[in-house]
This record gives C-alpha cells, structure tokens and sequence, in this order.
C-alpha cells in the first residue's frame, strides 16, 4: 500500500486602486499575487511543517519576529502545562522566570567557591604559580603537584 499527501499553502491577493486612479501609479502594491507553497506531506515531521509554515509567513509579508513570537506562544501560554513547558526550556536551554531567583543564587555560591580557591591558591602560591622548570609535563603544572611540591619544600 502507497501512501500520497501533499501540504498547501495559498495565497492570493489583489489591490484595487482608489477611484479615478490606476494600479500603476501606486509603486507600494502589485495589482495581483498569488503564491501557492507545497511540500509532500508523507513523511514530514512537526519541525519541518513549522519550516514550511513560517516560509509560508515570510512569503505573503510576516516579520521573522512575529513568527518567532507566534511560535513560542505555542508553548508559552496559560493552557499549556508547566511540565511540558519546562521540557522545552530544558531542550533549548531556557530559563523560566519563576528559576530566575534560584539560578542567581546558585551562581553567588558558585562565584563564593571561585572566591575561597583563588584567595586559597594566593595564599599558598601566591599571585604566579611556581613552575618546576624541566620537570613540568607538557601540559602544565597542576595545582596538585604545586601543592605536593610547596609541601615538599619544592620552589
């Protein structure tokens, strides 16, 4: 068994002039479009009918930002569950305003940590870390082996 479809999208238009004048002296219009958009519609997935779709929007004057808006109100609305929501945050990489607080506060304490290792690493190493010239590996010297070395009396 085959199975055929095809997906439309049409588009017709046509400008009609204010009385006593012609189409032709309006450069702002054309007198008449008409798009006709088809893809085959068997094995398209969402994504791709969206991409078909905003060609489409594109096609008869829709602003790429609308569309963008338009399609995120799609996910981000009142009838839309949380949970489904915050799948797709978590696909894209997206912060819901409500996590805003807790975000900040997990970058504080991560900048706190940062903080206590370099005041840490300054005090014992000072503000340049000690190298051991020919007995460094190629690729650097670790604050483990500095530590093992300052603790060895090892400058």
């Amino acid at each position: 068994m085959t199975y055929e479809a095809e997906v439309q999208f049409k588009f017709d238009a046509t400008f009609t002039p204010t009385y006593g004048s012609s189409s032709w002296t309006s450069d702002d219009f054309i007198p008449e479009e008409h798009y006709l958009i088809t893809a085959p519609a068997a094995d398209l997935n969402a994504k791709q009918y969206f991409k078909l779709f905003e060609k489409f929007l594109l096609c008869v004057g829709m602003d790429p930002v609308s569309i963008r808006s338009g399609a995120m109100s799609l996910v981000f609305n009142d009838w839309t569950r949380e949970e489904d929501q915050r799948k797709v945050c978590s696909e894209y990489e997206l912060t819901m305003d409500e996590d805003l607080e807790k975000k900040y506060q997990e970058f504080k304490e991560r900048d706190a940590q940062w903080a206590k290792i370099n005041a840490h690493y300054e005090k014992n190493f000072g503000s340049e870390p000690k190298i051991k010239g020919d007995n460094m590996p190629p690729w650097g010297h670790s604050d483990m082996e500095a530590l093992a070395d300052s603790a060895n009396g090892v400058a």
